[in-house]
């Protein structure tokens, strides 16, 4: 399993997790805190998404067990683009780190993002990014 900063740890520890899951990351690059979910899952799976082709290029390149054994996905996105696949079923929670549109950075692409990502969950899924102790929850549209 990857070894994780003590932060990552943290974030990876504060997440809902139990296996069969179905997680999305946002701008996950390069895939660390991926990978540690992933084999937290069991079955389920998770997908990390990122703007960066050179980003998703690493996670590809680091999660290669992880992929092959199909926990694991990486796909080259914004988050204010993103949405589901034809036939991708929803995401049971999402989570993201250090990412420009939910810390304030790019306030007009949080807006955006965070519509895109209430769209990709069930109903009852949930969002945290970082900012708590170590993660905060946060309000979806429905």
């Amino acid at each position: 399993m990857t070894t994780l900063s003590p932060r990552l740890a943290a974030v990876v520890q504060a997440l809902p997790l139990r296996p069969g899951l179905r997680v999305l990351e946002i701008g996950g690059a390069p895939g660390a805190a991926a990978r540690a979910v992933a084999h937290l899952l069991g079955q389920g799976h998770i997908l990390v998404i990122d703007r960066s082709a050179a980003g998703v290029a690493q996670i590809i390149r680091t999660a290669g067990l992880e992929i092959a054994a199909g926990t694991l996905g990486a796909r080259q996105v914004a988050a204010e683009d993103f949405e589901l696949l034809p036939g991708e079923a929803p995401f049971d929670l999402a989570f993201a780190i250090r990412v420009g549109a939910f810390d304030g950075r790019h306030p007009l692409a949080g807006i955006a993002a965070t519509k895109r990502i209430a769209a990709a969950l069930n109903p009852s899924g949930r969002f945290f990014i970082d900012g708590g102790d170590p993660l905060r929850e946060i309000e979806l549209p429905r």
